[in-house]
Protein backbone atom coordinates (compact mmCIF):
# COMPACT_ATOMS: atom_id res chain seq x y z
CA UNK A 1 0.00 0.00 0.00
CA UNK A 2 1.33 3.58 -0.76
CA UNK A 3 2.25 5.21 2.35
CA UNK A 4 1.21 8.57 1.03
CA UNK A 5 -2.23 7.27 -0.97
CA UNK A 6 -3.49 6.14 1.98
CA UNK A 7 -3.08 9.10 4.10
CA UNK A 8 -6.49 10.60 4.51
CA UNK A 9 -6.96 14.14 3.42
CA UNK A 10 -8.56 16.77 6.25
CA UNK A 11 -10.81 19.29 4.47
CA UNK A 12 -10.40 22.44 6.76
CA UNK A 13 -13.89 24.89 7.31
CA UNK A 14 -14.08 27.30 4.06
CA UNK A 15 -13.35 24.54 1.64
CA UNK A 16 -15.84 22.73 -0.25
CA UNK A 17 -14.91 19.50 -2.02
CA UNK A 18 -17.00 17.95 -4.18
CA UNK A 19 -16.79 14.74 -6.31
CA UNK A 20 -18.47 14.67 -10.37
CA UNK A 21 -19.02 12.54 -12.60
CA UNK A 22 -16.17 10.10 -13.50
CA UNK A 23 -14.05 11.91 -10.79
CA UNK A 24 -13.87 15.51 -11.91
CA UNK A 25 -12.65 16.93 -8.21
CA UNK A 26 -13.64 20.71 -7.65
CA UNK A 27 -12.23 21.91 -4.87
CA UNK A 28 -13.66 25.80 -3.03
CA UNK A 29 -11.83 28.02 -1.02
CA UNK A 30 -10.99 31.68 0.03
CA UNK A 31 -8.30 32.09 -2.73
CA UNK A 32 -10.45 30.62 -5.34
CA UNK A 33 -11.41 27.15 -7.27
CA UNK A 34 -9.71 24.48 -8.62
CA UNK A 35 -10.53 22.07 -10.64
CA UNK A 36 -9.19 18.61 -12.12
CA UNK A 37 -9.83 15.37 -13.65
CA UNK A 38 -8.70 12.11 -12.19
CA UNK A 39 -8.38 8.64 -13.46
CA UNK A 40 -11.66 7.22 -13.22
CA UNK A 41 -11.31 3.84 -12.00
CA UNK A 42 -9.64 5.30 -8.59
CA UNK A 43 -11.86 5.61 -5.88
CA UNK A 44 -12.36 8.46 -3.62
CA UNK A 45 -14.50 9.06 -0.78
CA UNK A 46 -15.05 11.85 1.14
CA UNK A 47 -16.51 11.28 4.86
CA UNK A 48 -16.60 13.74 7.61
CA UNK A 49 -14.90 15.75 6.12
CA UNK A 50 -11.81 13.68 5.49
CA UNK A 51 -11.16 12.56 1.83
CA UNK A 52 -9.49 9.32 1.20
CA UNK A 53 -7.85 7.95 -1.92
CA UNK A 54 -8.13 3.93 -2.85
CA UNK A 55 -7.39 2.14 -5.72
CA UNK A 56 -8.77 -0.87 -7.55
CA UNK A 57 -6.40 -3.64 -7.49
CA UNK A 58 -2.28 -4.06 -7.40
CA UNK A 59 -1.89 -2.98 -10.81
CA UNK A 60 1.43 -1.24 -11.17
CA UNK A 61 -0.68 1.82 -12.80
CA UNK A 62 -3.21 2.13 -10.17
CA UNK A 63 0.11 1.88 -7.41
CA UNK A 64 1.67 4.61 -9.14
CA UNK A 65 -1.63 6.82 -9.62
CA UNK A 66 -2.68 6.09 -5.87
CA UNK A 67 -0.03 8.22 -4.30
CA UNK A 68 -0.17 10.74 -7.43
CA UNK A 69 -3.85 11.24 -7.16
CA UNK A 70 -3.54 11.72 -3.21
CA UNK A 71 -1.47 14.70 -3.67
CA UNK A 72 -2.58 16.33 -6.40
CA UNK A 73 -6.11 17.13 -4.23
CA UNK A 74 -3.75 17.69 -0.85
CA UNK A 75 -2.00 20.59 -2.96
CA UNK A 76 -5.70 21.48 -4.46
CA UNK A 77 -7.39 21.97 -0.76
CA UNK A 78 -3.85 23.90 0.29
CA UNK A 79 -3.59 26.32 -2.55
CA UNK A 80 -7.36 27.45 -2.03
CA UNK A 81 -6.68 28.05 1.88
CA UNK A 82 -2.78 28.94 1.88
CA UNK A 83 -1.87 29.39 -1.69
CA UNK A 84 1.62 28.56 -3.49
CA UNK A 85 4.69 30.99 -3.69
CA UNK A 86 7.81 31.25 -5.60
CA UNK A 87 10.68 33.75 -5.02
CA UNK A 88 13.52 34.64 -7.48
CA UNK A 89 16.57 36.70 -6.98
CA UNK A 90 17.89 38.72 -10.06
CA UNK A 91 21.98 39.07 -9.10
CA UNK A 92 23.56 41.15 -11.84
CA UNK A 93 25.08 44.75 -12.56
CA UNK A 94 22.35 46.48 -13.98
CA UNK A 95 19.87 43.86 -13.77
CA UNK A 96 16.45 44.76 -12.23
CA UNK A 97 12.92 44.21 -12.34
CA UNK A 98 9.86 46.66 -11.86
CA UNK A 99 6.17 45.74 -11.47
CA UNK A 100 3.95 48.34 -13.93
CA UNK A 101 -0.03 47.24 -13.69
CA UNK A 102 -0.43 43.52 -13.96
CA UNK A 103 2.87 43.00 -15.69
CA UNK A 104 6.84 42.96 -14.43
CA UNK A 105 9.61 44.80 -16.74
CA UNK A 106 12.80 43.27 -16.32
CA UNK A 107 16.46 45.00 -17.60
CA UNK A 108 18.49 42.06 -17.58
CA UNK A 109 21.55 43.24 -19.99
CA UNK A 110 19.77 42.93 -23.19
CA UNK A 111 19.37 45.49 -25.81
CA UNK A 112 15.55 45.78 -25.28
CA UNK A 113 13.35 45.28 -21.97
CA UNK A 114 11.80 41.89 -21.29
CA UNK A 115 8.41 42.29 -20.38
CA UNK A 116 5.86 39.17 -18.80
CA UNK A 117 2.61 39.60 -18.11
CA UNK A 118 -0.17 38.16 -15.24
CA UNK A 119 -2.39 35.55 -16.13
CA UNK A 120 -5.17 34.31 -14.89
CA UNK A 121 -4.61 32.76 -11.27
CA UNK A 122 -1.15 34.19 -10.78
CA UNK A 123 -0.05 37.65 -8.94
CA UNK A 124 3.03 38.73 -9.72
CA UNK A 125 5.07 41.25 -7.27
CA UNK A 126 8.40 43.28 -6.78
CA UNK A 127 9.09 44.31 -3.15
CA UNK A 128 12.90 45.05 -4.68
CA UNK A 129 14.58 45.69 -8.15
CA UNK A 130 16.30 42.34 -7.44
CA UNK A 131 13.64 40.19 -6.30
CA UNK A 132 10.29 38.41 -7.91
CA UNK A 133 7.33 36.86 -6.28
CA UNK A 134 4.77 34.95 -7.84
CA UNK A 135 1.51 34.03 -5.82
CA UNK A 136 -1.55 31.65 -6.62
CA UNK A 137 -3.43 28.91 -5.81
CA UNK A 138 -2.41 26.61 -8.29
CA UNK A 139 1.10 24.57 -7.84
CA UNK A 140 1.90 23.72 -11.35
CA UNK A 141 0.84 27.22 -12.85
CA UNK A 142 2.93 29.12 -10.07
CA UNK A 143 6.03 26.76 -10.83
CA UNK A 144 5.64 27.43 -14.30
CA UNK A 145 5.15 30.76 -14.19
CA UNK A 146 8.50 31.16 -12.12
CA UNK A 147 10.14 28.69 -14.79
CA UNK A 148 9.01 30.71 -17.91
CA UNK A 149 10.72 34.15 -15.52
CA UNK A 150 14.01 31.94 -14.63
CA UNK A 151 14.17 31.13 -18.42
CA UNK A 152 14.71 34.40 -19.63
CA UNK A 153 18.24 34.95 -18.59
CA UNK A 154 19.48 31.55 -16.35
CA UNK A 155 21.92 31.94 -13.46
CA UNK A 156 26.00 31.47 -15.43
CA UNK A 157 28.32 29.69 -13.37
CA UNK A 158 30.95 31.80 -13.56
CA UNK A 159 29.75 35.18 -11.93
CA UNK A 160 26.58 33.94 -10.90
CA UNK A 161 24.63 36.93 -13.10
CA UNK A 162 20.67 35.84 -14.26
CA UNK A 163 17.59 34.96 -12.49
CA UNK A 164 17.41 32.29 -9.93
CA UNK A 165 15.18 30.54 -7.19
CA UNK A 166 16.01 32.07 -3.97
CA UNK A 167 17.00 28.53 -2.22
CA UNK A 168 19.00 27.62 -5.42
CA UNK A 169 22.55 27.13 -5.02
CA UNK A 170 24.40 28.08 -8.49
CA UNK A 171 27.98 26.05 -7.89
CA UNK A 172 30.70 28.40 -9.39
CA UNK A 173 33.10 27.77 -11.80
CA UNK A 174 36.90 28.90 -11.97
CA UNK A 175 37.32 31.02 -14.91
CA UNK A 176 40.87 30.88 -17.41
CA UNK A 177 44.02 30.93 -15.19
CA UNK A 178 45.48 31.66 -18.63
CA UNK A 179 48.64 30.81 -20.23
CA UNK A 180 52.36 30.84 -17.84
CA UNK A 181 55.68 31.72 -18.97
CA UNK A 182 58.92 29.95 -18.18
Amino acid sequence: MSRIGRMPISVPNGVTVTIGAENLVTVKGPLGTLEQKFNKDMILELENNELTVKRPSEEKTYRSLHGLTRTIISNMITGVTAGFTKELDINGVGYRVAKQGNKIVMNLGFSHQVEMEECDGISLDCPTPNKIIVKGPDKQKVGQFAANIREKRPPEPYKGKGIKYVDEVIIRKEGKTGAKKK
